[in-house]
């Protein structure tokens, strides 16, 4: 079983970002590009929304906007892995939670593109906490929940500008989440056994369809298609990623047999029993997408959640990265779960990784987001202090070069107040 990135040739062209506006150049700040040693004293250009140069020696050129973070921390935007913003919209009810299509249990043709609203109150968070790409997923409620997106969290007139790859993976639960919802409904599946079940017979006809497919374009005869089929036939294909929700450790094991069986490129979503079996999963250098870890013990498969166990699995060897899983935890919360990680035990380098560079990596948007880099997009932003501290904030968090949210330490008497570029003022300035 692989989890390396998806060949290039899969990926999209870049598309022009709608924020780009122009050149700007982050100086003197304390830089952490993540991906390589910090810089004091640097500075991070960024060109028709592409980070061009990262050093203590780069030419600024004439006319760009230089934004000085003398004593302040620049790093990249933070990648939210795994998020329900804009598919299940905040103080909005069942009117705006379009999260998990629970009526068939096999949702491989859905699209969680299809359901984000991108005026969602979560995207003004996401800003507030230096998060500036999420990787929005269908919910749990079905053994397969549907694609899943990569969004910018800032910039689009709709979705569609917002967004970074459009098909990232597909989104899988096991455990008890959809043994209630279809065991509530008096129908398969209502156990372990029949989640797997669902699970395996979706790829196994798959795997015939492909092989029909193939065998018709051969032959030159016509096909009828199945968006579901054709998703799975992706999977399969390693073109996308399979995003498995799983807690406990029997769970994860399943997990991991079916992808023995079927080939595909396994990420564990949660994964806040996997300490147990921590040397497996390093062994076999399958990632885990770890939390939320600001919850209660609400159902028995959280019964040995613990915030240590992060570090734990990441010790033993086991690729890591951070997840709110919002809105279950406020997305602007995603650097402090990393800061009681630390606290719990986890290399704070190894948390900052967890935050950046690790879910690009994850699930191949490593060539877009997730560090500071030449070639990256212009996703910056500018903390007053080391994010990690409880009381450091986003000042300045640029996307695609584009100042999106801005701190005013003066504003409110004094008392301080963000700003967001909303949407009227987005492609007017």
């Amino acid at each position: 079983m692989t989890t390396s990135s998806p060949a290039s040739s899969a990926r999209p062209a870049r598309t022009t970002p709608r924020t780009v506006r122009g050149t700007v150049a982050v100086t003197n700040g304390y830089v952490v590009p993540v991906a390589s040693p910090p810089i004091e004293g640097g500075t991070v250009l960024v060109e028709d929304g592409v980070i061009t140069a990262v050093g203590t020696d780069v030419a600024v050129p004439d006319g760009a906007r230089v934004l000085d973070a003398r004593g302040r921390w620049v790093l990249p935007g933070f990648v939210e892995a795994h998020a329900h913003m804009g598919v299940m919209e905040e103080a909005e009810g069942w009117a705006g939670n379009d999260t998990n299509e629970m009526t068939d249990p096999n949702g491989a043709a859905l699209r969680a593109i299809d359901g984000i609203n991108v005026e969602d109150e979560g995207f003004r968070d996401a800003l507030v906490g230096g998060v500036t790409s999420a990787v929005v997923k269908p919910g749990s409620g079905n053994p397969i929940g549907g694609q899943t997106v990569a969004i910018k969290t800032w910039g689009g007139r709709t979705v569609d500008e917002q967004v970074i790859r459009e098909a990232v993976s597909v989104k899988s639960a096991l455990g008890e989440n959809p043994k209630r919802v279809y065991g509530d409904q008096k129908k398969t599946p209502s156990t372990r056994l029949g989640v797997a079940k669902v699970i395996r017979s979706a790829f196994v006809d798959a795997q015939s369809y492909v092989a029909k497919r193939d065998a018709a374009a051969a032959k030159g005869e016509p096909f009828d298609r199945d968006l579901g089929k054709e998703t799975l036939a992706r999977v399969l294909a390693g073109e996308l990623y399979w995003d498995q929700h799983t807690h406990r450790a029997d769970d994860i094991a399943t997990a991991l047999r079916l992808a023995d069986e079927f080939g595909y490129r396994l990420v564990l979503n949660h994964g806040t029993d996997g300490a147990a079996i921590a040397d497996v999963l390093a062994e076999r250098d399958v990632p885990v997408i770890f939390g939320p870890m600001l919850t209660s013990r609400s159902k028995v498969e959280l019964r040995d959640r613990a915030i240590a166990n992060l570090g734990v699995l990441a010790r033993a060897g086991v690729r890591v990265a951070i997840t709110t899983d919002h809105p279950v935890v406020p997305i602007n919360f995603l650097v402090h779960q990393a800061s009681l990680a630390v606290k719990e035990g986890l290399d704070r380098e190894v948390a900052l990784q967890a935050l950046t560079v690790n879910p690009a990596q994850f699930l191949g948007l490593d060539d877009r987001v997730g560090a500071l880099a030449p070639g990256l997009d212009g996703d910056v932003v500018v903390w007053s202090g080391d994010p990690l501290d409880v009381t450091a904030r986003a000042e300045h968090v640029l996307v695609t070069g584009t100042e999106v949210y801005t701190w005013d330490a003066a504003a409110n008497g004094g008392r301080g107040a963000g700003r967001v570029v909303e949407r009227a003022e987005r492609f007017t300035r």
